[in-house]
């Protein structure tokens, strides 16, 4: 009856657990390459991304840095805290969304799509243009929204430690009270 009972017992599962993981992961390994869109698509963090007179980028997401285009891009532009340079004669198909820095587009170059720029400018040459909409929110100003969150919190924690502090601190009692 003993042995029965030991044999009907469920496997514990940290000894299953790491098998799964190992073949879930084998089994995502060859899909990753789907979903890659094209591969002209360029993503950057703290590096620039410079796209040369002869190339047709796709897609651009970039973070902490600067876009430079020399060519011609047939999709999306993203930028966290960078900037992007369109140089004359050349376009950009899809939107450009950007926080956090400026567009600066040359003579005769072109947006196709909507323009969204928040926490920078927008600076067009004459001859320049923007084809879809165009939502720029100036200034500096707009970086504190996403951290207003944090400064609130900040604040709501100093707030308790001070009052925390200050009662638990005893003022010292003199003798014969002050004299005048």
């Amino acid at each position: 009856m003993r042995i029965l009972n030991q044999s009907l017992k469920p496997r514990s599962s940290q000894h299953r657990m790491p098998k799964l993981l190992l073949a879930a992961a084998l089994l995502l390994l060859p899909t990753s390459q789907a979903f890659a869109r094209s591969s002209n698509d360029h993503v950057s963090v703290g590096n620039n991304i410079t796209i040369s007179e002869s190339e047709t980028a796709a897609d651009i997401a970039c973070v902490f840095c600067t876009v430079t285009i020399h060519g011609d891009v047939k999709g999306d532009i993203a930028v966290l805290f960078g900037s992007v340079t369109l140089d004359s004669g050349h376009t950009i198909s899809g939107d450009v969304a950007m926080f956090g820095g400026d567009a600066t587009l040359a003579e005769d170059a072109h947006i196709g799509g909507d323009v969204a720029i928040m926490a920078g400018d927008l600076n067009l040459a004459p001859t320049a243009s923007v084809h879809g909409d165009r939502v720029v929110f100036p200034g500096r100003f707009w970086l504190l929204i996403p951290f207003a969150p944090l400064l609130i919190l900040a604040g709501i924690i100093w707030l308790i430690v001070y009052l925390v502090r200050r009662n638990r601190y005893q003022f010292p009692v003199y003798p014969n009270g002050r004299r005048a």
